[in-house]
């Protein structure tokens, strides 16, 4: 779980979405500085999520804190509290970086969903086929239904799919605060330069290099992160991101990226 990324094959999108409205309730409630504790008593004590049992209660936060870290140790989830209040329109995309960050079985549906042709259809028995595919018989067709149900109610409510029972690849808003966290999640797996603006973080936003760019140089003017493009030759710092260790971390993933 090295810099707050989660491995495996399990992951909070067997049951839920990526909790989008819940997890604005929570950062709403909760200060910037909130430690891990301080978030698992607004849930539970508190019930800002407005939760009708304990039971539920406790169980949506073992899914918030599975999905986003939620806490001042977690390097993802200090970014995305860090740019979450900056513009409202950039929190469904900073919500589902750090969901895919965190939920192997959300990030195994990336290639799916981005591959999609925008305005082509995309219906619940093409993603159940593809995670059939992609986990051959480990799911019974009930929880294949559910988790399909989960995967694309969490692209919709990212805006990389749109519609209610028919859904539509789309593109997602493009905000300066949500490339900044796409660009900080390719940072941390060892990315430098221009590889940055080619990783499948930004393959996201479905974006051309020049757009890309361009949001790139509004959210250094934003002070969100420092890019610079000289000749171009592209480097982008994230000046306090990191602490001297995570840095030192990120430094050994560069060298085997």
């Amino acid at each position: 779980m090295k810099l707050g990324f989660r491995f495996g094959i399990n992951g909070p999108h067997a049951a839920r979405t990526m909790m989008l409205d819940d997890l604005r309730a929570l950062l709403s409630h909760t200060p910037a500085d909130a430690i891990r504790a301080d978030y698992a008593r607004a849930i539970v004590d508190d019930n800002v999520l407005g939760k009708s049992t304990k039971s539920a209660r406790q169980l949506a936060w073992r899914h918030l804190g599975t999905l986003y870290g939620c806490g001042t140790n977690n390097p993802i989830f200090r970014a995305l509290r860090r740019l979450w209040p900056l513009d409202e329109a950039a929190q469904p995309m900073l919500a589902l970086a750090a969901a895919l960050a965190r939920d192997p079985l959300l990030r195994g549906t990336q290639s799916f969903i981005v591959n999609q042709v925008p305005g082509t259809q995309v219906t619940r028995e093409q993603t159940e086929a593809f995670l059939d595919r992609r986990h051959p018989q480990r799911f019974t067709p009930a929880s294949l239904k559910s988790f399909a149900q989960n995967v694309a109610g969490t692209w919709t409510a990212a805006g990389l799919l749109t519609g209610h029972r028919r859904k539509l690849r789309s593109l997602p808003a493009r905000r300066p605060e949500s490339l900044a966290l796409l660009l900080f999640l390719a940072y941390l797996e060892g990315r430098t330069g221009q590889r940055l603006f080619t990783s499948d973080w930004t393959s996201l936003m479905g974006g051309s290099p020049d757009e890309l760019e361009a949001l790139a140089n509004s959210a250094s003017h934003r002070g969100l992160l420092v890019f610079m493009n000289a000749g171009g030759v592209k480097e982008v710092r994230f000046p306090g991101y990191l602490t001297p260790e995570e840095e030192r971390i990120r430094e050994e993933a560069s060298r085997v990226h």
